[in-house]
């Protein structure tokens, strides 16, 4: 709950609003029963247990990879669906990768989180509950976060933006919005709403093609949108936020690395004063996609380069745990009935 959503119920009962604010810290300082709130009376905490519950997820698995440290947590929620999340760590500080859904339903060729389907929206506190749960797990400080794992987080649009006002409230974790970046698949009526709210975080969008065609066979929702459009809603972003957007390219062997789709790239970012991230395409087991030879990189980029491209080449993190970008999912911790195998015992 959000401060001034506690200070109504309080309100409501009777009890002074200062109380709000002493429930809020004991929960983003990862207190987990009302019980042991010892600032509060007894008979309050009763009351607080009657009518409410803490949420907090079980570990299931966790795997560390042996390439640059980066961890992987399957976690369980309350209903027992899973979902992962990934620490990793940089010279400016420790980014974990949050999920935002059960599954997602936007069916993207390059992703494996929309393999086993959709389940459910995550709730705020269990978005929050990620960021508490590696934090006290690995012992480190949490900096930034990135809402790029399971799911589409503009599809879960006002839990994210719930959780977005949590984790940067100054008395809880106090994680400023110029430290979350919000990655879609290109929601375009979403984007242009959370531009409304004006939250100063980094908007990444999935593009990875610059033309209809290869992009709505790589991305079906931009079946509806297309490029046209989700290019103008990334400009109004930046003319009312001013922040910069980024466009997230995965380079996949003979559908999107040709010299004449770098061209076509290259006049798309100019035209939006964005910044391109160019990733090689991370393998998916179940996909014939490939990544792109490092020959057509090579030429690629070159393109980029001499068109005068804003870019970088990202550094994949956790392939070998399969926790680099598009890889995260929760299918092969599950048997053919749904069921999760025996994974509690495994804690």
């Amino acid at each position: 709950m959000l401060p001034e959503e506690l200070a109504e119920y309080f309100k409501s009962t009777g009890e002074q609003s200062f109380r709000a604010q002493q429930v809020f810290s004991w929960l983003h300082n990862g207190m987990t029963a009302f019980s042991d709130m010892t600032n509060l009376s007894l008979n309050l905490r009763n009351k607080l247990d009657n009518d409410f519950y803490i949420t907090e997820p079980v570990l299931a698995d966790k795997l560390v990879s042996k390439i640059d440290g980066t961890v992987k947590y399957l976690l369980l929620l309350k209903d027992s669906e899973p979902v992962e999340c990934v620490l990793m760590e940089h010279t400016h500080g420790n980014t974990l990768c949050i999920s935002t859904q059960v599954g997602c339903k936007m069916g993207c060729k390059l992703c494996a989180s929309t393999l086993a389907g959709f389940k459910r929206n995550l709730e705020a506190s269990e978005m929050l509950d990620q960021v508490f749960f590696a934090g006290k797990n690995s012992g480190k400080r949490v900096s930034n976060v990135v809402l790029m794992g399971i799911g589409e987080p503009l599809d879960n649009f006002d839990n994210v933006i719930k959780f977005i006002k949590l984790i940067s409230d100054p008395k809880g974790l106090n994680i400023g919005t110029r430290h979350l970046t919000l990655s879609t698949c290109g929601l375009t009526e979403n984007i242009d709403r959370l531009a409304e709210y004006d939250v100063q975080l980094t908007l990444a969008i999935s593009l990875h093609a610059p033309d209809d065609e290869t992009r709505s066979y790589l991305i079906p929702v931009n079946k509806i949108s297309g490029i046209d459009l989700l290019v103008k809603s990334s400009i109004r972003y930046f003319n009312k936020t001013g922040r910069r957007v980024t466009f997230e390219y995965a380079l996949i062997d003979g559908i999107n690395d040709s010299p004449t789709q770098a061209e076509k790239l290259s006049k798309l970012i100019n035209n939006t004063s964005g910044h391109l991230n160019l990733i090689k395409l991370n393998k998916v087991s179940e996909s014939e996609l490939m990544p792109a030879s490092k020959k057509s990189i090579d030429i690629f980029t070159d393109i980029l380069s001499k068109n005068k491209v804003n870019f970088t080449i990202r550094r994949s993190k956790g392939a070998d745990i399969e926790a680099a970008c598009g890889q995260l999912r929760f299918q092969r911790y599950i048997d053919s009935s749904g069921d999760v195998n025996g994974i509690l015992g495994n804690n």
